[in-house]
């Protein structure tokens, strides 16, 4: 029981930090969005786990733009940028692999997964 707790953590923290992003850019309903799929998964419903799947993974999409959009302002404005693109990218693959525990067996009976 403890370890699907604790995996569920990834998603919930994953979401979190997606949240804040959309908090800093003020789009308050994907602030939202974000806020109510950390408290969905606390309902163990498959179509709960594929939600959350999928917004991890547009989550990730999102912040492989945002780097992109960065990236190119500060290429434009000449400063440092590989810290920033190692940052962010680390935060993609982060959200992008916490989509992944939905595999674990624990997760997947929890969920009713097939």
């Amino acid at each position: 029981m403890r370890v699907f707790l604790l995996l569920l953590l990834l998603p919930a923290l994953a979401l979190s930090l997606l949240g804040a992003h959309f908090y800093r850019a003020s789009a308050w309903p994907l602030v939202l969005a974000c806020g109510g799929l950390v408290v969905l998964l606390a309902w163990p419903r498959a179509w709960v786990a594929r939600l959350v799947q999928g917004a991890l993974v547009l989550g990730a999409a999102e912040w492989l733009w945002t780097a992109f959009l960065l990236l190119q302002q500060r290429l434009a404005l000449g400063q440092p940028w590989l810290r920033m693109s190692l940052i962010l990218g680390a935060v993609a693959a982060f959200t992008a692999a916490s989509a992944l525990v939905f595999r674990h067996p624990g997760l997947r009976s929890r969920f009713a997964l097939r």
